[in-house]
Formats: C-alpha cells, sequence, structure tokens
C-alpha cells in the first residue's frame, strides 16, 4: 500500500467551488479522506508538511503540438509527457498536424503502440521514480493532410478513438464546413475551428496597428480573424453542431462569441496563455519567439481577452504547445515558424500576471485551465473529493527557478522566457495510473 500525507495544504477545487487548508489522505492513487485535520494516519504513511502549498486537479491542454512522428528533434511522445506533467498537467489533447498527419486509424493504432511502450519503459524504473504520464488524447484531423481540401473518414476515425475533430488550420471552405459539420453532428465528438481568413491575414506577421507600423512588421489586420468568425457563426447557426473555437485572438472575436452565445449558438472558445499574458508592445526587441500565429494582439485585444476568459465568454485557456529547434526559430522575426513551448511555463506565468496581483482568483484561474478545458473535451473534470481519482497537481507559488534549457523536460526550449528566473513552480503530479486509449474518455 502507498500511502501519503498532505498537511494543511491549500486545496482549490473549482468543481465543489472550494478554497480551504485541509489534510489530504491519497492511497494507492485514490484520495481517501480531505479534512480539517487527520489523526489517524494509516502505517507507512509519507507524511508531507504543505504550509504555503496549493493542491489542485491536474490541469487540462485543449490542443498543442507534438514534433513525433516526423520532427522528434523537436519533440518526441516522451518529452512531450514528460514536460506536461512537469508542467502540471494530467491530460493533453494533441493535435494531428504531424508527418504523417493523424487522419487515418492507423496512425492511431501506431500512435497506441508507442504510448504503451513508453509506459512500459516508465513501469521499469526504481518504485521512487515511477511516475503515470498523462492522459493523452488525439485530436482526428477534419481533412485529409490538414490540408483543408477534402473530408477525412470521419465516422472511421471516431471509432478508433480520436477525441474530436480539428485540423489546428484554418478551412477556407465554407461548404466544406458546412457538409463535415452535417457528417458530425450524429458522432457527438468535439469539433474544434481556427478562424482566420488568410487572404485577408496576407504576409503579416504581427496584428495590424501602431506598434506594427513603428517596429516596420508587416501587418495582419483583425478583421482576418473577425470575417472569418463571423462567417463560421453563420454556418453554425444553420447547421447547430456544437463547435469549439480555437485561438481567438481580437477584441473583435470577442465580442462576436459574446452575441452568438447570447442567441444560444452551441459554441465554445478558448484563446492561448500568450495572448493574455503578451501583446503587441512586447515585439520592439523582434524576439521571434513572439512570432505566433495568431499573432499577439494589440494592448485593447489583450485587455478583452482577458475580460472575456475571466467572465467565461471565453471558456478555457489553451497552451498551443509548439515545440521548435533552436536553428529553425533562431531566424529574422518575419521567417520565424509561429509558435513556443509552453506546458511547463503557463502555470507559474498566469498566476503571477493574474492571481497575485489581485485581479483573479485562484480558482478563476483554475476552472480555466482545468475543469472548463475538460468539459470543453467532453470530459468529466477532475475533483478533490474522498474515492475519487488522485488527479492532481501540487503548486509551490513561491519556488523561483531559472528557465534554461536543462531545467525543461521538452526537447525544446523556443520560449521568450529562456534565461529567466521564474517564481511558481509544480512540485508534484499525480496522473491517474489507469491506461487510456488515444482519444477516449473513458
Amino acid at each position: 500500500m502507498n500511502s501519503e500525507l498532505l498537511q494543511q495544504v491549500r486545496v482549490l477545487d473549482p468543481v465543489s467551488g472550494t478554497d480551504q487548508l485541509a489534510d489530504v489522505l491519497i492511497t494507492d492513487g485514490i484520495i481517501r479522506a480531505v479534512e480539517t485535520e487527520i489523526s489517524e494516519i494509516p502505517a507507512d504513511t509519507a507524511v508531507r508538511d504543505c504550509q504555503g502549498l496549493i493542491l489542485a486537479p491536474g490541469l487540462v491542454d485543449l490542443y498543442s503540438h507534438s514534433g513525433e512522428p516526423g520532427f522528434e528533434e523537436r519533440e518526441t511522445w516522451l518529452s512531450l509527457l514528460e514536460a506536461a506533467a512537469t508542467g502540471g498537467f494530467t491530460r493533453l489533447a494533441v493535435l494531428p498536424d504531424t508527418l504523417p498527419p493523424l487522419d487515418n486509424p492507423a496512425g492511431l493504432a501506431a500512435l497506441n503502440q508507442k504510448l504503451n511502450q513508453i509506459r512500459q519503459k516508465l513501469n521499469t524504473l526504481e518504485e521512487a521514480e515511477k511516475i503515470a504520464p498523462p492522459q493523452l488524447s488525439c485530436w482526428g484531423a477534419l481533412t485529409l493532410g490538414v490540408e483543408g481540401q477534402q473530408m477525412t473518414e470521419l465516422a472511421e476515425l471516431a471509432f478508433s478513438g480520436v477525441v474530436g475533430f480539428a485540423d489546428g488550420h484554418p478551412v477556407s471552405n465554407l461548404a466544406l464546413i458546412r457538409r463535415s459539420l452535417e457528417y458530425l453532428q450524429p458522432l457527438g465528438k468535439p469539433v474544434a475551428l481556427w478562424a482566420s481568413d488568410h487572404k485577408l491575414a496576407g504576409d503579416g506577421v504581427a496584428r495590424e496597428g501602431v506598434q506594427s507600423i513603428r517596429f516596420g512588421l508587416p501587418g495582419n489586420p483583425g478583421i482576418a480573424e473577425s470575417a472569418a468568425l463571423a462567417a463560421l457563426l453563420e454556418v453554425i447557426a444553420a447547421i447547430g453542431t456544437p463547435v469549439h473555437l480555437m485561438r481567438i485572438s481580437t477584441c473583435r472575436g470577442v465580442q462576436l462569441i459574446e452575441e452568438a452565445k447570447a442567441k444560444g449558438l452551441p459554441v465554445t472558445a478558448s484563446t492561448t496563455w500568450m495572448h493574455l499574458l503578451f501583446n503587441t508592445e512586447d515585439l520592439g526587441n523582434y524576439d521571434p519567439n513572439f512570432r505566433l500565429e495568431p499573432p499577439l494582439g494589440n494592448p485593447v485585444d489583450q485587455a478583452e481577452l482577458i475580460r472575456g476568459v475571466r467572465e467565461g465568454i471565453i471558456d478555457a485557456i489553451s497552451i498551443d504547445h509548439t515545440p521548435y529547434t533552436y536553428e529553425e526559430k533562431t531566424v529574422p522575426f518575419a521567417e520565424a515558424p509561429s509558435g513556443v513551448i509552453g506546458l511547463e511555463l503557463a502555470l507559474p506565468l498566469l498566476w503571477h500576471s493574474l492571481v497575485e496581483t489581485g485581479d483573479w482568483s485562484a480558482l478563476e484561474l483554475w476552472q480555466r485551465l482545468s475543469t472548463n478545458p475538460a468539459i470543453c473535451l467532453q470530459e468529466t473534470p477532475a475533483a478533490i473529493a474522498p474515492e475519487e481519482s488522485a488527479e492532481l497537481v501540487l503548486f509551490n507559488p513561491q519556488a523561483t527557478w531559472k528557465v534554461e534549457r536543462h531545467t525543461l523536460k521538452s526537447l525544446s526550449a523556443n520560449t521568450p522566457c529562456l534565461g529567466q528566473q521564474l517564481t511558481g513552480r509544480v512540485v508534484k503530479t499525480w496522473c491517474p495510473m489507469k491506461k487510456k486509449r488515444v482519444g477516449s474518455s473513458k
């Protein structure tokens, strides 16, 4: 029997809405007791003094990228899972734009086989080092080759266990989106779409505005998102299939979603952690790690996104972890591939910027990083209660650490935080030991 007692830890549980000091007893991966004080302690229980620490449900990432297969030098499945666990994530959903793309049942079967090998490798570790990897789900490609031209065999992918359908790229063909939503409606799986008009965006690499002009960077207008989003919402209203709207990045985007929800449209939405923390004023040093797609918003966009997330217009915060090698990212800003890593960085930076400042409560942040993303994936959120599985993260908001290549589990280090001293770090992550088929929520 493996038992541990966390004494006087601050317990955050968005499911029950509680924020309290308590003792928590965990035995064999199950929460056995949550009480003000636990006096009867089983023999051989490891006791940890947790004053100043936070215990909360594991984080859930709606969409991120893997390097493997195809770009193992960026990230492998093993390094991705280790980075996720280190950052406090117990579930993550990976987009299908690997090489080859995950657009057929054979690719998913190969991934399941690979994950089984990883589990076997982890099980060979010494007991003190043994970890249960986060539960990995995969979005099935909506279109063949994630090219936005032809639908995949949606039913076959659904029965293969994908968590839902998303290309991770904009699909500009509205007729194809309409047909896809019609086909997907009876399958009951989440659908995630990214609204962006690439013709309007052109070669823009920064959100159009005062800063893009001042820094001499080609502008990507906000209407590239809002025009595509307005059209997409019209299709959703006509078909009625629920849709998750990815990567919302503009003030007008938030307003359109607010209007759509007020009309009862079946939509949820997310933005990324980077779009909440940074804006175009941060582009002055031309750091290619600020090169994102969609680009960082202007200050008014950032402010509206923060409001939207806090008020529930934007349901969840995604990580959109996108690894690249040093050579790929160390190029001029306009030539850099878009994306940054974030699984190990998002929690401490969001905590520092939103909770420590008093702008958000701790429960509000955790709901957007854990409970709501699970609901968007049509999964049951983790809770902290007796007889629940221990799907938990222990977080020290005062711990300091330096972001360096050797302190990151990810194989890539494409982040503007590299070399910085951060405050806040995950102490331990409990992932359920139950093996889970890729894409399955059961």
